[in-house]
């Protein structure tokens, strides 16, 4: 039962990781397995060569708690094949309760995290307004279009891999600014197995190397780490905001034209503008769900830390 659920974890955290703007990271720290997380990845390093030797493969795997690994990465990569090609879809059909439900599960994760806070002070206040910042800095650049070249895919598997571990910012969205989103999602639909190799290489690489950092800050100066990160959830918010007017377009890897720079509108705004309906009570109860989500995987998650307790 308890590895069903980290698998089912993994599935929200695919999820995640699949829109631009939502971080699979958040994700994790919501369910309560960042720690854990964290903790396995950095388990893996140059001694686990000395335990394959002393003790075995079979203790090695234990040693980075191997099956906790299997089981989320299972999750992770299933909701990724599975769900690329449904989210995709929704995007382009249904764009307003999309985003209004992940704004909704992003809004109510900051509030999350913020109770997980020991006290508030001058600097840990700076810190939040510095997350804030940066993120909102990252969603206001423009985009660039990299060539969807091997080096490139292997680079952009090590930044956006960070999502993963980091929550606030997306991977995704990573994937967008450095114009290889829609390759690499074109992949996954498409089952290109060398595309997919090089960019989980890449994901490797950047999860061994950040992994640790993050750890490192989380164990010594937990609740200020804790405050940045959730000013950085806040800061994209901007991102995933559903009402939107696309400014400049870009061609991708298919010959279709896709936003490339956009701005906000308020529903009024949108409806003067575009001649759509802004579907504001579609948005609003979009978001409710989405919230809602976020409290019921945080009350499951508690209830289950208290029975493994137990």
């Amino acid at each position: 039962m308890k590895y069903l659920i980290t698998y089912l974890k993994g599935l929200a955290m695919g999820a995640a990781d699949v829109v631009p703007g939502v971080s699979g990271g958040t994700i994790a720290f919501i369910t309560g397995i960042l720690d854990t997380l964290l903790n396995s990845i950095r388990s893996i390093n140059f001694s686990l060569f000395s335990v394959i030797k002393q003790k075995g493969i079979k203790a090695a795997f234990l040693h980075i708690n191997g099956p906790f690994l299997l089981c989320l990465f299972a999750g992770i990569l299933t909701s990724i094949l599975t769900l690329a090609k449904l989210i995709s879809y929704l995007l382009v059909t249904h764009p307003i309760p999309v985003w209004s439900f992940f704004f909704g599960l992003i809004l109510i994760s900051v509030v999350h995290m913020l109770k997980q806070v020991q006290g508030f002070s001058i600097a840990r206040l700076v810190l939040f307004i510095l997350g804030v910042a940066v993120a909102w800095g990252i969603t206001m650049i423009n985009p660039v279009a990299l060539e969807l070249t091997r080096l490139n895919i292997f680079l952009g598997g090590c930044i956006a891999i960070t999502a993963m571990l980091l929550p606030g910012i997306s991977g995704s969205f990573i994937l967008v600014l450095l114009g290889l989103y829609s390759g690499v999602l074109g992949a996954v639909k498409n089952f290109d197995i060398a595309v997919m190799l090089t960019f989980m290489l890449g994901a490797v690489v950047g999860l061994l190397s950040f992994s640790h950092l993050l750890s490192l800050l989380l164990r010594k100066f937990h609740d200020a780490t804790l405050v940045f990160l959730t000013g950085l959830m806040l800061g994209t918010l901007g991102k995933i905001w559903p009402w939107k007017e696309t400014l400049t377009w870009r061609e991708n890897s298919k010959g279709e034209m896709v936003a490339l720079v956009e701005r906000n509108l308020s529903p009024m705004q949108f409806e003067q503008l575009t001649g759509q309906n802004s579907l504001i009570l579609w948005a609003v109860f979009s978001m409710l769900v989405g919230m809602l989500l976020v409290w019921g995987v945080e009350r499951f998650a508690a209830k289950h830390a208290a029975i493994v307790d137990s």
